[in-house]
């Protein structure tokens, strides 16, 4: 069986070498982005100068033939649905028995004037790091327009070549929409210790050309005008469906499909941020465009294809990313606004650079999630505390089990067993920090 796969992001990759892995069925992954998979989270590191270009690749170029995937540079421009083959820009025709759709995102425009101008672009693909390293030879200024977690990259990208950055934040508050009000009201602040202009409850109007087309300055919502050689618009990103729809392939947003992954077309699937789930898990979005569930699409994917038909569970939600030096991890049901049902325990350091969240069940006391500022958890133990429901009062004292941190940095735990103590009478003994077998066989009395 010929099993094609259109898109060698995380989706596709992770699906390719799972199917390696159970089947001997070809294997072809088609990308015009790059000849070899990269990963995509890290492409500030090598704009920044942490990495180079090479470092980006997480296998070795002879990794592809040695497990029998072949790769294939070309555009794919349309999809024969009937005849099973698709269409590349050069005129050839590639046939599939099985298609996986793992296109990706593509950045968010809205109609703004001059957003076709050059120096206006997202940070999503690699040819968009190549042209932010082209403008920024010169440049003054830059005004990035989002306040999400792309924008904040793109932000840090430029401050570390000590280029001056605006930033337009529609929410009156930085990612107010993702974020509680105080760990939002935290960001704000290290965004100001770090020098970036931060404008917050203003919008972009339009983008001013210069006398050789390229941004010379935005106007904001308030009528400010300010010089600027080069405009980010971060956001937020979409299915890259454009070329598939007006095809049989039931699209909304996203390519739909079920709880196998498959669309409506028979042989035809979809991973990663194109796929629109009909029916999501409760609580869980249509559409995900996280690496992690990226990934964990491509690992069910190959399941199916290979003969074990598996349905996708995307697990306890997570995701985490980095705001200049404050690390950031989510776990479970952190919402910006707390829910009807839920209890929540905040807890920030005098420095504002450490907070730690903890929601829970106003009524079981069963833990639903915890979100980190400067802190870090261990994966395997949050997610079992949170798969089984584990009571806050159990979860608070054994937080240094969870404690991800290097063995003799500070330590909070008994910060919040207080913070729990005044807000509700109740006393609790704090148990000893655990690390190495000790946290792994406590996970195991969780899971059990």
């Amino acid at each position: 069986m010929r099993i094609v796969i259109l898109g060698n992001g995380v989706a596709g990759i992770t699906a390719a070498r799972h199917i390696r892995k159970l089947s001997d069925h070809d294997i072809l992954v088609i990308s015009d982005e790059t000849d070899y998979f990269f990963s995509r989270t890290a492409l500030m590191y090598v704009y920044m100068g942490h990495l180079r270009p090479q470092d980006l690749k997480p296998y070795e170029d002879w990794f592809w033939a040695k497990n029998r995937i072949e790769l294939l540079r070309t555009r794919i421009t349309s999809v024969n649905f009937e005849q099973q083959t698709l269409l590349c820009a050069d005129g050839r025709t590639v046939p599939y028995d099985r298609l996986v759709l793992a296109t990706g995102s593509i950045s968010n425009k809205f109609g703004w004037p001059g957003q076709e101008l050059e120096g206006v672009q997202g940070l999503y693909h690699w040819q968009d790091l190549e042209s932010m390293e082209r403008y920024s030879q010169g440049l003054q200024r830059a005004v990035i327009v989002g306040g999400g977690l792309i924008g904040v990259e793109m932000a840090e990208m430029f401050h570390s070549r000590g280029i001056a950055v605006t930033f337009l934040v529609r929410e009156p508050s930085f990612w107010s929409n993702v974020l509680p009000l105080e760990e939002s009201a935290l960001i704000n602040r290290h965004l100001g210790e770090h020098g970036i202009d931060l404008r917050l409850a203003t919008e972009l109007r339009e983008i001013l050309p210069d006398a050789h087309g390229r941004c010379r300055a935005v106007v904001t919502s308030h009528g400010e005008e300010i010089p600027c050689g080069f405009v980010g618009l971060t956001v937020g990103v979409r299915p890259n469906v454009d070329f598939l729809r007006n095809t049989p392939l039931a699209i909304q947003t996203g390519i739909l499909v079920d709880e196998y992954l498959q669309t409506n077309v028979p042989n035809v699937y979809a991973i990663g941020d194109c796929a629109q789930m009909r029916q999501p898990r409760p609580g869980r979005r249509a559409i995900e465009a996280v690496w992690y569930t990226a990934r964990a699409m491509g690992e069910t994917v190959a399941q199916t294809l290979c003969g074990q038909p598996k349905t996708y569970d995307p697990g306890i939600w997570f995701n985490s990313a980095k705001f200049f030096d404050i690390e950031y991890q989510t776990y479970g049901n952190v919402p910006a606004q707390l829910l009807p049902n839920q209890e929540t325990l905040y807890w920030e350091h005098p420095n504002g650079r450490h907070s730690i969240r903890l929601n829970y069940d106003r009524h079981t006391g069963a833990i639903r999630g915890f979100n980190l500022l400067g802190v870090r958890y261990r994966h395997a133990v949050c997610e079992a505390w949170l798969r089984q429901e584990i009571p806050i009062e159990t979860v608070l004292q054994h937080l240094g089990t969870a404690n991800f941190d290097p063995e003799f940095s500070p330590q909070y735990e008994a910060e919040l067993v207080a913070l729990y103590r005044k807000k509700t009478g109740r006393s609790l003994i704090l148990q000893q920090r655990r690390s190495g077998t000790a946290w792994q066989r406590l996970t195991r009395a969780f899971n059990s």
